[in-house]
């Protein structure tokens, strides 16, 4: 099974899309989009820059904790990702994006 986008709304009438795994794992999370097509618009733009390792900004929050941001090629922020508790967690789940963000599949939820 391949990893998939699924769309949703939020309890604040958003539109927001998460990538999981193949593994059913959330891998990526998206902004809010007070439109559909926005939403779809994001999507996009992970399947155009996730597969590209130059994307990926490593962080490390408050706490300690790293986590990685997909940018697109202007610098915008497309996603974040959740919070690991080790940097090789981080670094296997960018290699999961990298997998899964090109093709996945796109549902509604």
């Amino acid at each position: 099974m391949a990893g998939k986008y699924e769309i949703y709304k939020d309890r604040g009438g958003k539109h927001r899309f998460r990538l999981k795994a193949s593994n059913g794992q959330i891998i990526l999370a998206s902004q809010g989009y007070s439109a559909k097509t926005g939403c779809k618009n994001g999507i996009a733009s992970v399947k155009k820059n996730g597969r590209y390792a130059k994307q990926f900004e490593r962080c490390t929050s408050r706490n300690g904790k790293p986590y990685f941001l997909l940018k697109a090629k202007n610098g915008q922020v497309i996603c974040k990702s959740e919070m690991y508790n080790t940097e090789r967690a981080m670094e296997n789940g960018i290699a999961s994006v990298r997998k899964n963000a090109p093709g996945g599949a796109i549902v509604e939820v």
